[in-house]
């Protein structure tokens, strides 16, 4: 099995994990606050497990030039405003449009890919993709929706488009990073090229959402600071996740990483199943079997 692929999985749960943190978190500081944790805390972490692989590699630092700082910054700042668009989607009266929107992600990150690094997937890759983006359609789509298209009638919506606009963004970020690790002089060991992307990306991410804050709630960057226990916990699962992404995309085309990464649906669905002991429905069975037959498929001829 290529290595990307149990790298994939592991993120997925983590991420998994770190979302059900932060949700918890954004009751006290709010979803701007909560996300901020996610860098802040995160960024240290990062560049403690940078060092660490360069001691134990015995490797030096890669050196870093001018395309590289363009992929990461870049990537950087899509995935706040993917994280953005996603937040502004929900705020309209139909959540599921901009949620439903948002998973196209996948199928957004085989353009761009294909675009920006000129990888593309093969014809077995992309029916993979297509056929766990209808499964993830099934598993996101809400009690009482007329059916699992029913949100695809509404493009002119303005949920619709944030959600569109998530996807977009998160797909490009995925690329982006991609292209920061493989732009780095000298060819290094692709652990370590994602690990420098990654601590890169994060410092700046945490600049960015640092001066934002200070100008526009200097209220919430001071609540997260002082909900610092809980927002340890955030960056610590948050960039175990982070490292399992960023490695994944630096050893594979990012399109097949992102699709793969839909298993962390099926991760909250079996936790609402295992800890809160909620009924599965036969939507639900439907959406659970096209994703894992996509990923499947996937790993089999990806």
């Amino acid at each position: 099995m290529p290595l990307w692929i149990p790298i994939t999985i592991a993120a997925a749960f983590m991420q998994n994990v770190r979302s059900a943190l932060q949700k918890s978190l954004s009751e006290q500081v709010g979803t701007s606050g909560a996300t901020y944790a996610r860098f802040l805390f995160a960024f240290p972490l990062a560049a403690i497990y940078l060092w660490t692989l360069t001691s134990i590699t015995e490797q030096p630092l890669p050196s870093v030039n001018t395309p590289f700082f363009v992929n990461a910054l870049l990537g950087g700042t899509a995935q706040i405003l993917a994280t953005t668009a996603l937040v502004h989607s929900f705020g309209y009266r139909n959540f599921s449009v901009g949620t439903t929107y948002s998973k196209t992600e996948a199928i957004q990150t085989v353009l761009f890919a294909f675009l920006i690094l000129g990888e593309s997937v093969t014809g077995s890759g992309l029916v993979a993709i297509f056929i766990s983006f209808i499964g993830v359609l099934a598993l996101s789509a809400r009690d009482g929706d007329e059916g699992i298209f029913a949100s695809l009638r509404g493009l002119g919506q303005p949920a619709s488009l944030y959600g569109l606009a998530s996807g977009a963004f998160f797909g490009v970020s995925a690329v982006m990073y991609r292209g920061a690790a493989h732009a780095l002089d000298g060819e290094p060991d692709m652990f370590l090229a994602a690990a420098t992307t990654l601590v890169v990306v994060l410092a700046w991410q945490t600049l960015l959402m640092t001066t934002w804050l200070a100008i526009r709630s200097p209220d919430k960057l001071f609540a997260t600071l002082r909900a610092w226990r809980q927002a340890i916990a955030i960056g610590a699962t948050g960039v175990i996740a982070s490292i399992g992404w960023f490695t994944a995309v630096a050893l594979h085309n990012p399109a097949y990483v992102r699709a793969l990464g839909q298993v962390e649906l099926l991760f909250t669905l079996a936790a609402s199943i295992l800890f809160f002991h909620e009924k599965i429905t036969r939507r639900e069975l439907v959406g659970m079997a096209l994703v894992i037959g996509g990923i499947i498929l996937m790993i089999l001829k990806g």
